[in-house]
């Protein structure tokens, strides 16, 4: 099978490759933003430095059976752009539905994409499943959003089969954002000021993750569906914390500042967002996933971390 990958040399990227190709049975291209960045040495990789509404995909769309569209404008600290959501619906929706148009018309099968759990909204109380309403507050979950609908416009109008997957913070070694200031924090013998915290927080391991994506390549069930993925041990940002610490083989102080202290302090500092997703809960249900599809995690929260610390150091 012919496979065409968008953002191979991102932190989720790297791991489908690696799955992929140890897998044997894919003929993988792999997109890259420049010569210099490819990585991978066991798959083509072509060079396209921008995906825009402008990018020209005929080349590396012959024969192609599928395409896994993972890159994308994701976001920005200290954005100073005028209007950050026209940015990012350059790539993100612009730039996604051109490459989605020229796939259908080159026969192109399916066409996965990775969407955010922001579609659905940062926070909650109860899981978010498929049949909520989409309430994107960020322009990033904007854009992604806006790109799905039109992945379903054109997978109804040349009947070209879109798999929509919108997984919650992905982590693994080498993550980054997030998940990377959450592992600076436990490998630091500093004091934190999370104690108070009470919150429930959905993550999906990269492991996870990647053999979903996997599985939704060829998946006759996963044909035009929207998946929400997650581990299924939510956690608050205390066990989270705790446990990413036992990996490091070491014990975290916590103080009990009051939530809404750091609420107010990261509102001072122009973190509001970082602020949330520490101190927020944000729940996924995936029933369905494991029900169409058969889909459950290859990997637990506790081994995954231990990956995630061992490759911390490196």
């Amino acid at each position: 099978m012919k496979l065409l990958v968008t953002g191979v040399n991102g932190f989720i990227g790297q791991g489908l490759v690696k799955r992929l190709t140890d897998a044997g049975k894919y003929e993988v291209t792999g997109i890259v933003r420049n010569k210099s960045a490819s990585i991978h040495s066991n798959i083509e990789t072509v060079t396209v430095s921008e995906i825009t509404a402008a990018t020209d995909w005929q080349v590396v769309l012959k024969n192609v059976d599928g395409i896994v569209h993972l890159a994308a404008r994701a976001h920005v600290l200290n954005d100073s752009s005028a209007d950050p959501l026209a940015e990012f619906r350059k790539v993100n929706v612009e730039g996604t539905l051109n490459l989605a148009r020229q796939a259908a018309r080159a026969g192109v099968k399916r066409f996965v994409f990775i969407s955010s759990i922001g579609v659905n909204g940062n926070s909650n109380e109860q899981p978010f499943t498929e049949m909520d309403r989409p309430s994107p507050v960020e322009a990033y979950a904007v854009s992604k959003y806006e790109a799905e609908c039109g992945l379903q416009a054109i997978a109804s109008e040349t009947g070209m089969e879109v798999v929509i997957i919108r997984p919650p913070l992905v982590y693994g070694p080498n993550a980054p954002g997030n998940f990377r200031r959450l592992m600076d924090f436990a490998a630091k013998s500093i004091p934190l000021p999370f104690g108070a915290v009470d919150n429930k927080r959905s993550l999906i391991a990269l492991d996870n993750l990647v053999e979903f994506i996997v599985i939704c390549i060829d998946h006759p069930n996963a044909a035009n569906e929207i998946f929400l993925i997650a581990d299924g041990e939510d956690v608050s940002t205390i066990d989270l914390l705790k446990m990413t610490a036992r990996a490091f083989g070491r014990k975290l102080l916590l103080i009990p500042v009051p939530v809404s202290w750091l609420y107010f302090a990261a509102k001072l500092i122009g973190k509001p967002g970082v602020a949330n997703s520490l101190l927020g809960s944000l729940r996924v249900d995936s029933t369905k996933a494991k029900r169409l599809l058969g889909w459950s995690p290859v990997i637990t929260m506790e081994a995954q971390l231990q990956k995630a610390a061992e490759a911390y150091f490196k």
